[in-house]
């Protein structure tokens, strides 16, 4: 049960309070509350303010009900300063358990917990008695910085005002007894409650999905089958939370069967909790399935499945979802939608889509102080930053960062791996500096990025001087990313000798991507010795990479040497190595399109048939919306693009 729930519950009804009207119609006050109680569901201030005037002006506000009614109103409006004021009204002077309620719930709603405790301390000290409504609030206010033991206290208070059998109440207890991880606790509070319905059921089977224990929740979750009690929504998504986790994909879609059975898929939070499980089991297909049967459908799931197909590396399908969302005009998106979007216009170097997210912040104010243009939100600063470095506009990327009120190591990582990628070595090395003096510590990615710097820009002293210095100067153990980001600097200045010493004589054993920098050295060099000895390690580490075959063909291609390269071609088909051909991706007016070799689109055909004569690369200049009028393009070898980060960084 949450706040806003247990704010609800603890207003009475007006039927029971007729007998304070002090000679006014009942109707009239009834009228009043009535609406009061419209307007907290609704979190209406304007009207709420209105009402509390009329309740001044009309001498009700005598009746404990209509304070209670203020108290919830003003609460539910996130304005508890305004409830206190309500309820510590002069004339307010016969306070009674309803009033303390409200406010207690109001507090809590408010995630204002030691306030909660503190008031239903002055409760017992005036010696109100608590009722079966202030327990469940006063419960859920013990949070983290309690000892749990305060749980326990009110518990033995329960029993002697006689509510220690309240189902209601022992919802609340078991899911502050797991939270504590009092196990015996809430089992035994469970065990002795002689009516359990759903909601305690749920209390158990969600306590034990959050503190991990997974087995125990799906055991009360079976057991709740057996005693004839029929799941929820509210259990259905906690069950699936965990089959999220598991990433268990049967048990999961068994579940999506039940919930097909009952009818629930009608519901939002249902359908959005379907999504996640199948996303966090890899099945992009089925979730976007659940999400396209939606009859509804609310930023949560437009956040849940973009997600979904960012985390499954599908870049391309986020870009295209999130364009639809915006020709949705029902729903806007929001930070958690920005900071999903821009790690995939990140991967697409979608630099226009990114401006117009970006934009789309400015104007509408996303994570942003009032009175001023500059973003609060660190990730989302840094998730800009990041996209504006990884499609090359260091300048856009630097005005982000100069702004930024605070800054965290990632802030200053991204700076330095983006002037490294670029070639501006000089730049990281400044900012790596700054960063030092900022007394900013760095950690193993600030050097990866540092070593990735001085490799482009071709620094190789300070790069063998930041590798010697990062133990000893800064506490960071050099790691195998560390060393490869140092070959590949060697073999970038032609210093391929000393680049396999490194690797024979490193602390680690090379991996594929260190091998792989040296056999692509030595294409340049036109080394075929070393390339064979690299070759044999890599195919030995990588056997089905088809880089590897590719890079040394190139080799003995490049000496003249045709029948290697011959060899290499029919060891790669033996092997059943198959090189996979390149992609690009172009942002057009409609948004980003990916093809690859030998690709002729249907949009591409029609503006070929409509613009005769005209060269392709004309073609895509007309329909690019863009300054410059150039496309916008990336253009990788999909087998390239799997590497990991430190191959990411080199290439």
């Amino acid at each position: 049960m949450n706040g806003r729930t247990l704010l609800r519950a603890v207003i009475p009804k007006p039927q029971q309070h007729h007998h304070h009207c002090r000679g006014f119609s009942t109707y009239d006050l009834g009228t009043c509350i009535a609406t009061l109680q419209s307007c907290a569901h609704n979190a209406n201030l304007s009207k709420g303010k209105e009402l509390h005037t009329h309740l001044l002006k009309n001498a009700f506000f005598g009746s404990p009900l209509a304070i209670t009614s203020l108290i919830n109103m003003y609460s539910k409006c996130s304005l508890i300063d305004h409830s206190l004021r309500v309820f510590n009204f002069p004339t307010h002077h016969n306070k009674n358990v309803f009033a303390y309620n409200a406010l207690i719930a109001g507090f809590l709603a408010n995630a204002l917990p030691q306030r909660a405790l503190a008031l239903y301390n002055q409760m017992r000290h005036l010696g109100i008695a608590p009722d079966k409504f202030t327990f469940p609030c006063v419960i859920r206010a013990c949070g983290d910085d309690d000892d749990g033991f305060v749980v326990t206290k009110i518990h033995g208070l329960m029993f002697k005002v006689g509510l220690e059998l309240d189902v209601f109440v022992g919802s609340a207890l078991v899911n502050t007894y797991l939270k504590f991880r009092f196990v015996g606790e809430a089992y035994r509070v469970f065990e002795e409650l002689p009516v359990r319905d759903v909601v305690l059921w749920n209390a158990m089977v969600n306590g034990f999905a959050q503190i991990g224990r997974f087995e125990e929740a799906l055991g009360v979750f079976r057991r709740m089958g057996g005693n004839g009690v029929v799941p929820c929504r509210y259990t259905v998504t906690g069950v699936l939370s965990i089959f999220s986790v598991m990433g268990d994909f049967d048990n999961g879609r068994a579940v999506h069967g039940f919930v097909t059975k009952m009818g629930y898929e009608s519901g939002v939070v249902v359908s959005n909790a379907l999504i996640d499980m199948y996303g966090k089991c890899k099945c992009v297909g089925d979730a976007l399935s659940v999400f396209e049967m939606m009859d509804e459908i609310d930023i949560f799931s437009w956040n849940s499945i973009m997600s979904v197909h960012e985390r499954c590396g599908d870049h391309y399908g986020t870009l295209r979802l999130f364009d639809r969302m915006m020709g949705s005009s029902r729903v806007q998106p929001d930070l958690v939608t920005v900071t999903t979007v821009l790690p995939a216009c990140t991967h697409l170097a979608a630099l226009m889509h990114g401006r117009e997210i970006h934009g789309y912040m400015v104007v509408n104010g996303l994570a942003k102080e009032e009175s001023h243009d500059v973003f609060d939100d660190v990730l989302l600063n840094n998730a800009l930053m990041d996209m504006y470095a990884k499609c090359g506009n260091m300048r856009d990327a630097r005005m982000v960062f100069v702004n930024m009120r605070e800054k965290d190591v990632a802030s200053w990582n991204i700076m330095i791996t983006g002037y490294g990628m670029h070639g501006y070595g000089g730049e990281a090395l400044d900012i790596f500096s700054r960063m030092c003096q900022a007394q900013m510590v760095p950690n193993e990615i600030s050097f990866v990025g540092l070593l990735s710097a001085c490799s482009h820009a071709g620094m190789v002293k300070e790069g063998l001087g930041f590798l010697s210095e990062m133990e000893s100067k800064y506490g960071v153990s050099p790691s195998i990313e560390h060393y490869t980001c140092v070959i590949d600097m060697l073999c970038r200045a032609g210093q391929l000798m000393e680049a396999y010493d490194l690797v024979l004589t490193m602390p680690f054993k090379a991996d594929p991507v260190g091998w792989r920098s040296l056999l692509a050295a030595c294409r340049l060099h036109n080394d075929t010795d070393l390339a064979e000895v690299a070759a044999s390690k890599v195919i030995e580490l990588e056997p089905d990479h088809c880089g590897n075959y590719v890079l040394m063909s190139n080799v003995y291609g490049v000496v003249g040497r045709y029948e290697e390269v011959l060899e290499w071609r029919y060891t790669m088909k033996q092997q059943n190595v198959k090189k996979r051909p390149g992609c690009s991706w172009i942002e057009l007016v409609n948004g980003v399109h990916v093809f690859i070799t030998v690709e002729c689109t249907m949009q591409q055909s029609q503006l070929k048939r409509q613009q005769n004569g005209r060269s392709s690369l004309q073609q895509r200049e007309a329909s690019v919306r863009i300054k410059t009028k150039k496309p916008q393009m990336f253009h990788c070898d999909t087998e390239l693009a799997e590497g990991n980060m430190s191959e990411r960084a080199l290439n």
